[in-house]
């Protein structure tokens, strides 16, 4: 079995040895490098080319946010996963929104991060339990405003006023919302092509078409808006 090549990406020593130690044990992880600081990260992610990166967030010299959106536009196909102490949702939504595919908590246990590796490392988006709860207050929210600009637009005045360009939801087919449901998900190429009785190439086209409609650049941001906006 091919091992996933993982760069770990945080200022403690403690920590980074504590992570090594954890993956080493694992015979699906190979560390290939470990970073500092964000600016290192960044370096490091083009050289060494790994699977995945675990990526803090309080970072010296340039933060994991930051770090995570460097490495996405100089490498897409990194996947990346906050592991940090950090849970307020500005700064939750801003590490999806960078291209983060997972976001983890520092005092989860072993098993769960390399879960979390795992996961991402396979395509899928994976989310802190505890984290997935404000994500699905947001999307919660997104519905709610969702309804409310409904019941707007069917209104008097809204129809005397003419009609205004689409939103995302409007500009999806119906397969690339049944796509985008199961993103949501957190499914893979494969178990989407396998729900939805269709080729991986075919999904492929219609993840591209998604994400280019939603205005966003990797599956976890479009997974955070459509919750956001009540897409899905």
């Amino acid at each position: 079995m091919k091992k996933v090549n993982v760069l770990i990406v945080e200022d403690n020593e403690l920590m980074r040895q504590g992570l090594r130690s954890v993956l080493e044990r694992s015979e699906e992880f190979c560390v290939v490098g470990e970073a500092e600081d964000g600016e290192e990260a960044v370096r490091l992610a083009q050289t060494l080319k790994p699977d995945v990166i675990v990526m803090d967030i309080g970072l010296p010299y340039k933060n994991g946010i930051e770090a995570t959106r460097d490495i996405k536009q100089n490498s897409p196909s990194v996947n990346i996963v906050m592991l940090t102490s950090h849970d307020n949702d500005d700064e939750i939504f801003a590490a999806l929104s960078a291209g983060a595919q997972g976001y983890c908590l520092k005092d989860c246990a072993s098993e769960r991060i390399k879960i979390a590796l795992s996961s991402v490392s396979h395509g899928a988006a994976w989310i802190d339990p505890r984290i997935a709860q404000k994500v699905l207050s947001a999307f919660e929210g997104g519905r709610k405003d969702k309804s409310e600009s409904e019941a707007e637009k069917s209104s008097p005045a809204a129809s005397n006023a003419g009609s205004t360009a689409s939103g995302g939801q409007d500009t999806l087919s119906a397969r690339e919302k049944d796509v985008l449901r199961l993103m949501v998900d957190g499914a893979s190429n494969k178990e989407i092509s396998e729900k939805l009785i269709i080729s991986i190439s075919t999904v492929r086209t219609h993840v591209e078409h998604i994400l280019e409609k939603l205005a966003v650049t990797g599956r976890t941001q479009a997974a955070v808006k459509a919750m956001k906006e009540g897409l899905v």
